[in-house]
């Protein structure tokens, strides 16, 4: 039995459209495969301020995925900090790892999804340089500075000293009285070294010149009479 002309056109037609729809669908399948640039990591702190690392998964097709974090120290796993599943959505479906990271610390994400997906997040995850979750990022204010004391007002340092002067604390001679004051005679009996024994020495000295006077009467007297003899 011998096939149409226009039967093998029909087939024809149906086989180039079939195959037409074949790679249609198969770049559309590609296009929802679950691919690493599905995949980000964040460093953040959550509403208790405790640190914690959040890897979201945008795979529309929903495809289950590993995800695995380990902080590195000089371009190794210094340790594992935890694994967890996800299927991921179109708006994103994310996982989140308590870790208390410090600034600057870098973490290596590796997700693994079925035969479709083995490999890390790239580049590495490196957390904010700013301070780690529950540690201030500014420095505290400082104090407000207090006040100067108010300086003294210039009355209480004008008002006069209740203390008298030594001017004021001898009083003056009274005029026409030429009999020194109480202070000038102890003033000159100071300056001229004399004291109460004042009035003795002079009546010895009286009588010394007295005595004088007499001995050189009489030493004259009896050189006057040798003489005359």
């Amino acid at each position: 039995m011998s096939i149409s002309r226009r039967t093998a056109r029909s087939v024809r037609i149906l086989g180039v459209a079939s195959a037409s729809a074949a790679l249609v669908l198969g770049v559309a399948g590609n296009a929802l495969a679950c691919d690493i640039g599905d995949f980000s990591a964040a460093a953040a702190c959550d509403d208790n301020g405790k640190g914690i690392i959040t890897v979201t998964d945008t795979d529309a097709s929903g495809v289950e995925a590993e995800v695995s974090v380990y902080l590195e120290s000089n371009g190794a796993d210094e340790r594992l900090v935890g694994t967890q599943k996800v299927k991921g959505t179109a708006k994103g479906a994310t996982v989140t790892f308590s870790e208390a990271w410090a600034p600057k610390s870098e973490y290596r994400i590796h997700v693994t999804a079925g035969k479709l997906v083995d490999e890390d997040i790239s580049p590495n995850l490196t957390a904010p340089a700013e301070a780690a979750c529950g540690k201030p990022t500014t420095a505290p204010k400082p104090s407000a500075t207090p006040e100067p004391s108010k300086s003294p007002s210039s009355s209480s340092s004008a008002t006069p000293s209740a203390t008298p002067s030594a001017s004021d604390s001898t009083a003056p001679a009274a005029p026409g009285d030429n009999s020194p004051s109480a202070a000038a005679g102890e003033s000159n009996l100071a300056e001229t070294g004399a004291n109460s024994n004042t009035g003795m020495i002079a009546g010895i000295a009286g009588a010394f010149v007295v005595a004088g006077g007499g001995a050189v009467y009489f030493a004259m007297r009896r050189r006057n009479s040798s003489k005359t003899g």
